[in-house]
Order: structure tokens, then C-alpha cells, then sequence
């Protein structure tokens, strides 16, 4: 079963550059999205899938997606079925979240855009921040997110595992976890997305008997795979960028990952997004399309 995640930047930006060829040559079994940033009728039609979709209320921001082989059992977005977790409410309606439970597969496959966030208020220097002080407004309110979405999180895997599913969650986190998440790592950790209560909040979430981190697990104790690169300078041609695009497994699901590549572009003017699909197989059972 091959597993891709991939931040598009735009479904219809990334489909002027060539993102239907990828997805057709790739041929994965399921493929989760982030931030198709346009309304349900501007998504298309995606050959050889079914797409299970929230685009949010926001025009031209967030949008997740799930493409599956088969229709989905069931599918769970935000939008349909609130999350249950207090403090959720208030991004229900951003197109952030959205879950299906395999037909072919005893696996429930999760699909996050987390708030990017910002730096606090004693982090924050006028005139050295592309956006203006916010006084730590959007730092808070990822924290705030941060914190409900732990709670519903726990439930959401629990509850597939009640239904006898593993459980995987993708997405774009905009968080990295440890250093080799990120080239420049050092001041990186005044950063929003590395800073260090965010990476404590992340390691909260994996361990043994929770979700583990699979492209970690895969990839070893050195640094890379990143799968961001700012769209400025040449930070793609040197490889400069961050580790944010995750595979969150329950451990039985991580036990059967095989392999992970990141499908960065060959050269600069080729790149489909500011992010790069980031692709596991899994030695798991998806019908027969599966590998």
C-alpha cells in the first residue's frame, strides 16, 4: 500500500505545473492533500480516485483532501461532523480536518492542515518579521489548536482502534520535530514551527503504544528527508528547508512501513509546490490496487 501526503499550495496552481502527471505516474493508494485553497466546484475530478473533500469557508485558504481508490466506508470532516474536543470549534469550519475509513482495509486514514502560527510577543522584533506584530496573537492561537487537537487526536485514534483500524494521520503539521527536521536548526528554535514548545507538543503525541513516526523510524537517525523549501532564494537548490509533511502511524501500522522517499522535483522550475509528496509504503493490505 503506497501513502502519499502533499501540500499542494493551491490543487489549482499545482495542476498548471503538472501535479495530475504526478499523481498518475506515482500511482499511490492514497493520497492526502493540503490547502487546496479554492471552493468545492474549482477542485476538479481526480482519474482513478475518489476524492473525499472540505474546502473550508475561507475563499482561497486551507482545503483538505483524501483521494482512495475505492470509495471511502465512511468519511469524517469537520465541516459534517464538529470536533468533539473543546476549543475545535472555532476552526471547524477552516477546512482544516477530515478522516475516512477505508472500504479495503481495516485503516482509518487522517488528513490534517495545522495552523501555521507565529512567534510570542517576546520573540517578535519590528521591522525583522515579513508580517506585522501581532502582539503573540497567532502564536496563540496555535497553541490554542495545539492543545484542544491533542484531546481529539486520542479520541480519534482510540475510537478507530475500538473499530478494530489502525490508524494513520498525514499532513502538513507546520511543526518540525527534531534537528535533523531542519537545516539551519540552531536558530531555527526562535522560529515558529520549531520552537520548543511545539516540538514537546509533538513528542507528546508519539511513543510505543500511540503513534510513532514513521518516516523517522524509516529514514534513521540522520538528517532530511526535508519536504519544504522556502519559495525564495535557493533554498531548494541547496536543500535548505524543514521536515513539517509527517506520517503519524498507530504501531501496528508502523510496523509494516517499507520505505519512504520524498518526490522533490529535479530542478527548481519544475516544483510543483513549496512542499514535496512525501511517500511511504507500507506493507499493509489495500485491495487490489494495492502493492
Amino acid at each position: 500500500m503506497t501513502v502519499a501526503t502533499f501540500n499542494v499550495n493551491g490543487i489549482r496552481a499545482a495542476r498548471r505545473r503538472g501535479f495530475d502527471s504526478w499523481l498518475a505516474g506515482r500511482g499511490a493508494d492514497i493520497v492526502a492533500l493540503q490547502e487546496l485553497r479554492c471552493p468545492p466546484d474549482a477542485v476538479g475530478d481526480f482519474a482513478g480516485y475518489h476524492a473525499a473533500i472540505d474546502c473550508g469557508s475561507i475563499p482561497g485558504r486551507n482545503g483538505v483532501a483524501i483521494l482512495t481508490r475505492e470509495p471511502a466506508a465512511a468519511v469524517r470532516s469537520w465541516a459534517e461532523h464538529p470536533p468533539r474536543a473543546r476549543g475545535l470549534r472555532e476552526y471547524a469550519h477552516e477546512g482544516r480536518y477530515i478522516e475516512a475509513d477505508l472500504a479495503e482495509a481495516p485503516l482509518t486514514v487522517a488528513c490534517l492542515y495545522l495552523p501555521k502560527g507565529g512567534l510570542p510577543a517576546h520573540l517578535q522584533r519590528p521591522g525583522t518579521l515579513r508580517d506585522v506584530p501581532d502582539g503573540g496573537a497567532k502564536y496563540q492561537r496555535k497553541m490554542r489548536f495545539l492543545a484542544a487537537f491533542a484531546r481529539e487526536l486520542d479520541r480519534n485514534r482510540r475510537a478507530a482502534h475500538a473499530r478494530g483500524r489502525e490508524f494513520l494521520l498525514l499532513g502538513d503539521l507546520n511543526l518540525a520535530h527534531l534537528p535533523h527536521d531542519v537545516t539551519n536548526w540552531r536558530p531555527a528554535q526562535k522560529m515558529e514551527g520549531f520552537l520548543p514548545e511545539e516540538r514537546a507538543w509533538l513528542d507528546a503525541r508519539l511513543g510505543p503504544r500511540t503513534l510513532v513516526d514513521v518516516v523517522r523510524r524509516l529514514h534513521g537517525d540522520r538528517p532530511g528527508p526535508l519536504s519544504w523549501w522556502s519559495w525564495a532564494g535557493a533554498s531548494f537548490t541547496k536543500n535548505v528547508g524543514w521536515r513539517i509533511d509527517h506520517h503519524l502511524a498507530s504501531p501496528g501500522l508502523a510496523a509494516t512501513a517499507v520505505s519512504v522517499v520524498v518526490d522533490k522535483e529535479a530542478r527548481a522550475d519544475a516544483r510543483l509546490s513549496d512542499h514535496a509528496p512525501v511517500v511511504v509504503d507500507y506493507a499493509f493490505p489495500a485491495g487490489p490496487h494495492g502493492r
